[in-house]
């Protein structure tokens, strides 16, 4: 009796020393996706066919395809025809259409303990930037084992100006110094609508790239290798046909003291989220990180 007592203790050590062991590594992957929002009599984006329909197919391909965390920018007029085909268990509220809201969400199938909603101090008028309250989100997502990764979800100004690219750079800067405050020493993806390019003349991206923060797609995609600044473009098609050009959506990572991030795969996710007759559902493409993660 006491010989299966001391083989049924060694068994269930065995399986807690598994739980435990299994709970401190894992993946998870992150799609980033500006899907085209805005009301239809303000912007039709170029995208063919009804924004609401669109919308309530993107909700149904995020449902299919089962994403583990998706960042959305331009979620305003068809916020809810988006999640009524969705079936993610964790989703950020709207914030509202546009003039009242900042388009930004989240969907998840892992919860988070903190939220945040930031909007930039700096804006600029001429691509209408200033007519909605464009910024960031923040949240810490929790993973198996309590393994927490802070996530940024971000739309930053667009166009071409030099007040375009001021204002972005002050928009890198309000971030880089929101995550000094909130998230020193942890584990950190920011993803979303970037509108820069490292082709831009007067880019800001070098303010992620120079505090630590690695850029997936560099990583992954192009050997480690940065396009020279005001170079040519080498911007993507809708649906993009190659990982190798470059869209203004972007997703950046670094690790932290108790959790390591790496970056194990980057592509579009482009021919996944057509309309029925293969025309696209957003003006932008879908992009997908898959990251590994380690607990110390």
């Amino acid at each position: 009796m006491l010989a299966i007592s001391h083989f049924v203790v060694q068994i269930l050590t065995f399986s807690y020393i598994r739980q435990c062991s299994a709970a401190k590594s894992g993946t998870f992957d992150l799609l980033t996706y500006n899907i085209a929002g805005l009301p239809s009599f303000l912007e039709d984006n170029g995208i063919p066919g009804d924004k609401s329909t669109n919308a309530g197919s993107i909700g149904a391909k995020f449902a299919q395809y089962g994403y583990d965390v998706i960042h959305v920018q331009e979620d305003f007029a068809y916020h809810s025809d988006l999640y009524k085909t969705d079936n993610h268990p964790f989703r950020t509220g709207t914030s509202g259409n546009v003039p009242f809201g900042s388009g930004l969400n989240t969907l998840s199938k892992y919860n988070w303990n903190t939220f945040d909603r930031v909007t930039w101090d700096t804006c600029f008028l001429n691509m209408a930037d200033c007519l909605t309250p464009k910024g960031f989100t923040f949240m810490r997502l929790g993973l198996p084992g309590d393994v927490q990764v802070d996530l940024y979800n971000l739309h930053s100004d667009a166009g071409d100006d030099q007040g375009d690219k001021d204002a972005r750079r002050a928009d890198d800067n309000q971030l880089l110094s929101y995550i000094k405050a909130n998230s020193v020493g942890r584990a950190v993806v920011i993803a979303g609508d970037m509108n820069d390019r490292y082709t831009e003349s007067g880019r800001s991206i070098d303010i992620l790239i120079n505090a630590g923060f690695k850029d997936s797609w560099i990583e992954l995609a192009k050997g480690g290798v940065e396009p020279v600044e005001g170079s040519n473009n080498i911007d993507c098609n809708i649906p993009a046909g190659t990982n190798n050009c470059e869209d203004v959506d972007k997703i950046f990572y670094r690790s932290g003291d108790s959790v390591s991030l790496s970056a194990l795969d980057y592509r579009h996710e482009s021919t996944k989220f057509e309309q029925s007759n293969g025309d696209r559902l957003s003006d932008h493409n879908p992009i997908l990180v898959e990251f590994a993660w380690s607990a110390a």
